[in-house]
């Protein structure tokens, strides 16, 4: 048909008003929507009031994303192909062309964002995420359900041979993505531990309830199923306070709040109903704005990542700062508890230095995000199966900071990420292009002189060199100049360079064998004793979350309790990689189980893993772990040296040298006893309920002649408790009792020594005045045992060197 003047007219003149809109409309310009510029109007859309946004339907939705973004033309051009120029129907398919609800919900997508769509919505142009999505731990577990079987007899040994799906690598041993270099990396890392990097995944078995009084071990697959497995992406999670959030793509790039409450403008979404998300917006990189009331931001906040990350290691909340408590206070203002975050309470100890406001003189004020240390390739996967979090991470902190000797380009890549393997001696360098999925979908900074690369050979794409500094481009759309060891070193302008010079110029073993968060994570979450009963007894129930969505349910409830919280002085062990690092209770699971018919099972009982590993013997070790982690806690001041050399507990010998707590193996009674220590009532009931085997402290992991009393780490061969010669060569317990054990009357110099230093005012008081004081004795030392005897020795010689010189000069002259 032919087209009429006016109808040419009118197609040219909202053209050209679209252009004009995305040419001069920018952050900040005003729009009919008050507090919201006008590429986050919904005013702005190409058919406002038509279609999905007609009056009475999803009029007000914010646009997915900035009107002016590529990301949004992209989705208003296939939206006119598909006659719905706002594009609704490129994510959600459904019909644009009518009033009828039903009809234009016909065959919609709710959640466009899920993973198990097989075409249509983030696939049209994200395709290629999807395979790797599928494989990345973030989906699978796979790592956490080996660790949570290895606590109940360790029935896949080391290795992960179950996901929450079934799921094999198709395409092959190297990764889809990444430089060669890294792929060349992670093949040596494969060839080294191949279990590590399975091919396969089979799917997690159901509990067979009408097996459970032969297999009682079988319990934990309903634990994993009900509890632990709630996380991965393909779920929308536990719908209580700070755990909403999407799923698939949803769940990190749709913002949700706390409260799950919806606070955009759609009149057809309920605002006091929880489970939505908090604004239609995508959150994504610096170039992702999402607007709401008065308020912009960009990134994806920590607060995204702790609705899932707050269970197992929980870094989520830790990096926030937060540690679980038994305790409902401080009461809120009206008198009432602390509403459950996650489920639990929480008290605040120390947000983690990156993640704090407050920063260096020469850097805005504000922290940074996750995804600004975590790249793309860990976040989304390598497009290869991954069995373990250290397995995919490719980060470490000399990545960005370097270390005293050498700038991050000048160091060689592997460095801190050995797992045995001697990293490459040449130079990392920088680079000047990206990867092409960077190139594509991320925000681009400047190069300046070069992208920083992590540890396995990727580009950052954030971070760059300038000169001898590095800045951080943050996806809050804050930049931030990083501190470099070197520079600060070459300087001397470390805040306490006593300290500093010590730990790290003078003592090099420390960095050659030690994380960097051995020393600067300065507390760390540690749950001693997980408590785990799995009920099958009156019909109970549970929500299965590997299946349907978590919609059904499966025989069997599980419950958790623990026996201790503790957050200071973590514990040291060595971790995958070979190096010294904090370790935190993994799952030291202590385990119940009640049949069908309501008798008990099992009862406080500790797996034992296979016989002759982790240092167990014959009878296997006790399947209790202590797991060697990064707690994402750090501070720009260390640990105190005295924390660890004369801490036993951080030395692995349990708190206070784990002479507490440490009688579980025997009922105990609370009831009236007799002086024997018989209960003298017959209605005595135990008020703690034997634990066998358990007769030690759960924070002790060691004997000081090298008895493993529990696991440290279950993925990787490297980890373990200090070996025998750390912590032999750390222990400096007694090193009070070395002086102060003859002061003030040990002997008659001492004695002397003191009165005279009291009458002359040389007796420290203070820790400096002593530590000064000790530093002299240390050069006096020195000098009275090796420059007197040198000068004794010469004065010797001297006098015998005369003697026989004297005695040829006599011969000489008597001949």
């Amino acid at each position: 048909c032919i087209m009429s003047k006016s109808g040419i007219l009118f197609i040219i003149s909202f053209s050209l008003a679209r252009l004009v809109i995305y040419a001069f409309s920018g952050p900040g310009t005003g729009s009919p929507v008050e507090g919201i510029s006008i590429q986050h109007s919904p005013d702005a859309y190409p058919a406002n009031e038509s279609g999905c946004l007609t009056s009475g339907c999803h009029e007000g939705i914010a646009p997915i994303r900035q009107h002016d973004s590529k990301m949004a033309k992209d989705i208003y051009e296939l939206g006119n192909e598909l006659d719905d120029p706002n594009g609704c129907v490129v994510c959600h398919m459904g019909n644009a062309k009518t009033g009828n609800k039903d009809v234009a919900h016909k065959n919609m997508i709710s959640y466009p964002g899920s993973i198990w769509l097989e075409d249509g919505s983030c696939r049209h142009c994200h395709d290629e995420y999807y395979y790797n999505m599928h494989r990345n731990l973030m989906q699978t577990e796979a790592g956490k359900i080996q660790g949570a079987l290895w606590g109940w007899g360790a029935q896949t040994g080391y290795d992960p041979i179950y996901g929450n799906y079934e799921i094999s690598d198709t395409n092959g041993l190297t990764p889809d993505v990444g430089t060669s270099a890294y792929k060349e990396y992670m093949h040596r890392l494969r060839d080294k531990y191949p279990a590590n990097f399975p091919e396969h995944l089979a799917l997690l078995p159901e509990a067979d309830i009408n097996t459970i009084d032969e297999h009682p071990e079988q319990g934990v697959l309903t634990y994993l199923r009900s509890e632990c497995l709630r996380c991965h992406v393909g779920v929308r999670g536990k719908q209580r306070r700070g755990d909403y959030h999407g799923d698939g793509c949803a769940a990190c790039h749709i913002p949700f709040g706390d409260e799950g409450l919806y606070e955009g403008l759609d009149p057809s979404i309920p605002g006091d109903e929880p489970g939505h998300m908090l604004v239609h917006s995508i959150q994504s990189s610096r170039k992702a704005k999402v607007s709401l009331h008065d308020k912009t931001w960009s990134g994806i906040p920590p607060e995204t990542c702790a609705s899932c990350h707050n269970r197992g290691k929980r870094i989520g909340v830790s990096f926030l700062g937060l540690i679980e408590s038994e305790y409902d206070t401080p009461w809120q203002e009206d008198g009432s508890s602390q509403p459950k975050l996650h489920g639990k309470n929480y008290q605040f100890i120390r947000d983690d230095h990156h993640h704090s406001p407050e920063s260096r003189a020469e850097n805005p004020r504000g922290g940074l995000l996750c995804q600004d240390c975590h790249t793309t390739i860990a976040m989304h996967g390598n497009g290869n199966i991954g069995g373990t979090t250290m397995g995919e991470v490719e980060v470490e902190c000399a990545d960005c900071h370097g270390n005293p000797d050498f700038f991050p380009w000048e160091l060689p890549l592997g460095y801190q990420d050995e797992f045995g393997i001697e990293p490459e001696e040449n130079e990392r360098g920088t680079v000047s292009e990206l990867l092409s999925e960077q190139e594509e979908f991320s925000t681009i900074y400047p190069q300046q002189d070069g992208y920083l690369l992590t540890t396995r050979g990727n580009p950052f794409g954030n971070i760059v060199r300038d000169g001898e500094a590095v800045i951080v481009h943050s996806a809050s759309g804050l930049d931030f100049r990083v501190p470099l060891l070197k520079k600060i070193n070459e300087e001397d302008s470390w805040i306490n360079p006593l300290k500093a010079n010590t730990a790290m110029v003078n003592i090099g073993t420390h960095l050659d064998k030690m994380e960097c968060y051995a020393c600067h994570s300065t507390w760390a979450p540690q749950c001693y004793g997980c408590h785990v009963r799995v009920d099958y007894s009156q019909g109970l129930k549970s929500t299965d979350w590997l299946k349907d969505g978590g919609t059904a349910t499966q025989d069997g409830k599980a419950s958790e309790g623990r026996t201790y919280v503790r957050w200071e002085d973590p514990i040291l062990g060595i971790n995958g990689e070979g190096r010294i690092c904090p370790v935190i209770t993994g799952c030291q699971q202590i385990t119940t189980v009640i049949g069908k018919e309501g008798d008990i099972i099992v009862s406080n009982k500790i797996w034992r893993t296979p016989p002759n590993i982790e240092g167990g013997g014959d009878e296997g070790q006790r399947g209790i772990d202590m797991t060697p982690a990064q707690p994402h806690t750090s501070s720009r001041q260390a640990r105190e040296c005295t924390s660890c050399h004369a801490n036993p507990k951080t030395l692995g010998y349990g708190i206070n040298g784990g002479v507490y707590m440490n009688a579980y193996d025997t009922d105990k009674y609370l009831d009236l006893r007799d002086a024997d220590g018989s209960v003298l009532s017959q209605n005595a009931r135990v008020q703690f309920h034997t634990i066998d085997g358990l007769d030690i402290d759960l924070s002790k992991i060691v004997t000081r002649d090298g008895q493993q009393l529990q696991t440290v780490g279950h993925h990787w061969p490297l980890s373990g408790p200090l070996s025998q010669d750390s912590r032999d060569r750390m222990e400096r317990i007694g090193v009070c009792i070395a002086c102060h054990k003859d002061i003030p009357n040990g002997s008659i110099p001492i004695a002397m020594l003191v009165k005279t230093g009291g009458i002359i005012g040389m007796v420290p008081h203070t820790d400096e005045e002593h530590s000064r004081l000790l530093n002299e004795d240390i050069k006096w030392a020195a000098v009275t045992k090796v420059l007197i005897p040198l000068i004794v020795t010469l004065f010797l010689a001297i006098i015998i060197f005369i003697r026989i010189r004297r005695k040829r000069m006599k011969r000489k002259a008597n001949g």
